[in-house]
């Protein structure tokens, strides 16, 4: 059985591994941090942020050297499952960490 978590993850709880929604491709245990079973590019954000005004020092984008974009996809499909900014440096973040135990009785799976 899976269970939809975000728009793009979902849980199989009977395996206990995140998967893609869109393709259900495994991606990592479900005790893991979802982000390292994916794929992951490292944008440049004046790449994503092009300067509204092509003259100057000021544009809308953050500084690189403080700031970085990190994409994560599926490494099945490609959809995008997640992006982040992270100062140069800081760990992936571990945004979602699911009880699945409590999660399994929910669904009637213990």
């Amino acid at each position: 059985m899976k269970v939809r978590i975000t728009e793009y993850l979902e849980i199989d709880l009977s395996r206990e591994m995140w998967c893609c929604q869109r393709c259900s491709g495994d991606l990592v245990p479900a005790t893991e941090n979802y982000k390292r079973g994916c794929r992951v590019k490292m944008r440049d954000t004046r790449e994503v942020y092009r300067p509204l005004v092509e003259t100057g020092a000021y544009t809308f984008a953050p500084d690189p050297d403080y700031c970085r974009l990190l994409e994560f996809y599926c490494p099945h499909c490609a959809a995008q499952v997640e992006n982040e900014y992270l100062p140069p440096g800081h760990p992936i973040t571990h945004d979602i960490q699911v009880d699945l135990t409590q999660l399994k009785e929910k669904y009637g799976l213990k």
